[in-house]
C-alpha cells in the first residue's frame, strides 16, 4: 500500500460495500470474511451491524482537534471528562491517545478495522456510546461474548482485548488479523512523521517530538 493510503490520505484501496443498513469503504481483501461474520452473526440471533468503519485523514484530525482545542471532551480510562485546565499540551495528546487514535495512524484508516454492534440489542430511543460497559455487562455482551467465541474462525481479532498501557480497551473494535498486520508492518515511523508534518494537527510540535514513544506504545501495541 501506498504511504497516502495507509495513512487515509486516499481510499484507491477500497470498494464500496453493503453492511447492515448502509454502506462502508472496506479493504477489498477483508469484504468476503466481513460478510461472512455478519451472516454468522445474523444467524446465530443477532443483528450485525458496523458503528465505524474507514475513516480518512481529515475525519481523525477533526475528531483530534477538537479534543485539542477544547469543543470536544478528553476522557480519562473510567470514560469520565477530564479537567484540560491542568493538562499540559503533552498530558493533553497522552490523553486523547487513550481513546482516540492519531490521525495517520489509525486502523481505521485501512479499510479492516471496524466498530461493530447488535442493532436489535440497542435499547429504545438509546445511542451506542462505545464505551466498554456496554459490552462486558450491558446490552452488548451478549454480542460480544459470541464474538469473542467466533471472530478468529473468520480471520478477525480484538486489537485492544487487554490494557497494554497504551489504548484502552475497546471490545468493540474488531480488526482483520492478516491485512491488519501487513498495514501495520508497512506503517513506518518515518512514513507517519512524514504525513503529520504537512498536517494542521493541532499539537503537531508535541507529538512529532514524542512520536516514535506514541507510536510504539499506540500504534504497535497490540493485543495479539
Amino acid at each position: 500500500m501506498t504511504p497516502e493510503q495507509l495513512t487515509g490520505k486516499v481510499s484507491t484501496h477500497l470498494v464500496d460495500t453493503f453492511i447492515g443498513q448502509k454502506s462502508f469503504l472496506i479493504h477489498h481483501q477483508v469484504v468476503q470474511d466481513l460478510l461472512a461474520l455478519k451472516h454468522a452473526a445474523d444467524q446465530a440471533g443477532f443483528t450485525f451491524n458496523i458503528a465505524s468503519g474507514f475513516r480518512d485523514f481529515e475525519r481523525q484530525m477533526m475528531i483530534w482537534n477538537r479534543k485539542m482545542s477544547g469543543q470536544t471532551a478528553i476522557l480519562d480510562s473510567n470514560s469520565q471528562p477530564l479537567d484540560t485546565s491542568l493538562l499540559s499540551e503533552k498530558e493533553k495528546v497522552l490523553a486523547i491517545l487513550r481513546w482516540s487514535a492519531l490521525p495517520g495512524g489509525s486502523r481505521h484508516h485501512w479499510g479492516c478495522d471496524f466498530d461493530v454492534f447488535d442493532r436489535h440489542a440497542l435499547p429504545a430511543d438509546s445511542t451506542l456510546q462505545l464505551e466498554p460497559w456496554e459490552y462486558l455487562t450491558g446490552h452488548q455482551q451478549a454480542f460480544y461474548l459470541w464474538l469473542k467465541d467466533n471472530l478468529a474462525d473468520f480471520g478477525f481479532f480484538f486489537p485492544y482485548q487487554q490494557d497494554k498501557g497504551g489504548v484502552a480497551p475497546e471490545p468493540w473494535h474488531i480488526s482483520h488479523k492478516q491485512t491488519a498486520a501487513l498495514c501495520l508492518e508497512q506503517l513506518t515511523l518515518s512514513t507517519l512523521q512524514q504525513q503529520l508534518e504537512s498536517s494542521s494537527l493541532i499539537g503537531q510540535e508535541v507529538v512529532l517530538d514524542s512520536l516514535e514513544t506514541i507510536y510504539n506504545r499506540y500504534i504497535t501495541n497490540i493485543s495479539l
